[in-house]
């Protein structure tokens, strides 16, 4: 599966509402985005002792709903008294013996756009399902934009209320939609280059980065390709292939484009009448609007930390005061964690003297020796990072405030920061919304990504580090060459610790490869059970 931004953000709120347990988690997003994969993607990464129910087809009313949710979990009950009572009271005895074994129970509906306003309901009840210290049912809403438009309905408003993360998966970016061609062509022992860059734009263009849209255009331009004997897919195979898939899409836009151009044509009229006949009613109006450049967001693929990762690198853990000095709200507020007091703070730890200028970005630091890897991950995604982890916080006026991660004391769901401050991981959470800062040193000066068909000595440290991590005794005839065979070991390596499969060593892969091979010159965050 090709994990795109989005789609990693989307997976990572999925498991982060799993993960907390409780309320509702809603996943919204156009037709063909990909939303059904996803939940496929979250079954093969459900964490353990998690019981799931799914719900495929939400078009059934209460009772019926209430069956269906027995039959998933393997609840018996009579069908000749399947009264709601009688449902609610034996899925309430269920949930409660799960909860007493320590297993948890997750309900996940697709196509939740089509739940009635009774079903609704009545599924908001089912998280009055508890006990005196927590929920024994966690609710996963997946629909199309439709449902984000249901759920802000007045009667709505209390299952709204609860809805503790919500996500809309939107299409794919031109960027992504080259990676996710070429992802696919790789996957299937494919020549990457098959689709002209002309012809990957087309098909941006007329799918508008639908997956699904993508994957209907793709199929019908290597038919037709193959019909023609052509070598190469181009921007008229794409065109050809649009008129013959896409008919009833096009048909839709043509008429869109008809309407458009009739109004067009009446403002003009309207324009020339008033200009013609009432010069007055001409006015001058100057509107300056300011745009705010958006953070462009790198974020590093959905990742689970690997407990080999925790074995040989994990550092004697030092004792936190399991009583926080001060509450995070009051520490977070000081105006003096800056970008560039993290920055110092995190060279300190690996050791490094500060400049003569104290680091205010990551230009500063380059000089160092150092790379900068920001982006924005889920809560687990920073601890399989593994490493100290400048967080960045956004205050309720605005401002930001930047700390530096180094351990946490899982037993009391302790965070530490800077060293010596701990703090509850609940209070933190409630700040942080996702984006760090990494700062890390490549095993080799300069070293960012190994691509493959490169010769270099990179390549020679890449098969050391599989060779290591796998037992093995590997051998190559140019071992400087990036060849087909190490590509296939590395995609093997990004798939066995779902990083991104596409066989180049990257930022994510190389610091992967550097924690599971034990690096001794790397700080890694304390972690302790």
């Amino acid at each position: 599966m090709y994990m795109s931004v989005r789609h990693q953000e989307g997976l990572a709120h999925l498991l982060y509402g799993i993960n907390r347990g409780g309320g509702f988690v809603a996943l919204t997003g156009e037709v063909g985005t990909g939303k059904t994969t996803l939940c496929h993607c979250l079954l093969q990464q459900l964490p353990s002792g998690i019981d799931l129910a799914l719900i495929l087809n939400p078009k059934v009313n209460a009772s019926e709903l209430l069956a269906t949710i027995c039959d998933e979990l393997g609840v018996a009950y009579d069908k000749n008294q399947a009264t709601l009572k009688n449902l609610i009271d034996l899925l309430n005895q269920h949930l409660l013996a799960v909860h007493a074994s320590g297993r948890r129970t997750v309900l996940l509906i697709d196509e939740a756009q089509n739940l009635s306003l009774e079903v609704l309901e009545q599924i908001r009840l089912l998280t009055n399902l508890e006990t005196t210290k927590t929920k024994l049912l966690q609710i996963i809403l997946v629909g199309q934009p439709e449902l984000k438009q249901l759920l802000k309905r007045r009667n709505l408003r209390q299952l709204n209320q609860r809805i503790t993360a919500r996500y809309h998966l939107l299409p794919l970016s031109l960027d992504e939609t080259f990676a996710y061609i070429r992802h696919r062509l790789t996957v299937c022992g494919g020549n990457q280059d098959l689709f002209t860059p002309g012809a990957i734009r087309k098909i941006y263009k007329l799918s508008s980065g639908i997956p699904r849209v993508i994957n209907i255009l793709c199929d019908r331009a290597l038919l037709g390709a193959y019909s023609i004997n052509a070598r190469v897919i181009t921007p008229a195979i794409i065109k050809q292939a649009a008129r013959e898939s896409l008919s009833e899409t096009d048909s839709g836009a043509s008429a869109t484009a008809n309407l458009i151009s009739l109004i067009l044509l009446c403002c003009i009229g309207a324009a020339i009448y008033i200009v013609g006949f009432h010069p007055s009613a001409i006015v001058k109006d100057k509107m300056i609007q300011t745009l705010k450049a958006s953070k462009p967001v790198t974020k590093p693929e959905q990742v689970i930390m690997a407990q080999q990762i925790r074995q040989k690198t994990q550092p004697a853990f030092e004792n936190i005061n399991a009583s926080p000095k001060m509450d995070f709200n009051t520490w977070i507020n000081n105006p003096a964690l800056t970008l560039s007091a993290a920055l110092a703070e995190t060279l300190k730890i690996w050791g490094k003297e500060l400049p003569a200028i104290h680091p205010s970005n990551c230009d500063s630091v380059q000089a160092s020796g150092f790379n900068c890897l920001p982006g924005k991950v889920g809560w687990k995604e920073v601890l399989a990072m593994n490493r100290p982890v400048i967080l960045e916080f956004s205050l309720p006026a605005g401002e930001k405030r930047y700390a530096v991660l180094t351990g946490i004391w899982q037993s009391q769901s302790l965070v530490q920061f800077h060293g010596d401050m701990a703090f509850p991981l609940a209070e933190v959470l409630r700040f942080w919304d996702g984006y760090y800062l990494l700062l890390w040193k490549p095993p080799r000066p300069g070293m960012k990504v190994i691509y493959p068909s490169q010769s270099s000595d990179d390549v020679l440290w890449l098969r050391r580090q599989l060779n290591v991590i796998n037992g093995e005794k590997e051998t190559a005839n140019n071992p400087r060459f990036f060849d087909e065979p190490l590509k296939k070991r590395v995609i093997d390596f990004q798939h066995r610790n779902h990083l991104a499969e596409d066989g180049v060593a990257g930022e994510q892969t190389i610091i992967y490869l550097d924690n599971i091979s034990g690096s001794a010159d790397s700080p890694h965050l304390k972690i302790t059970d």
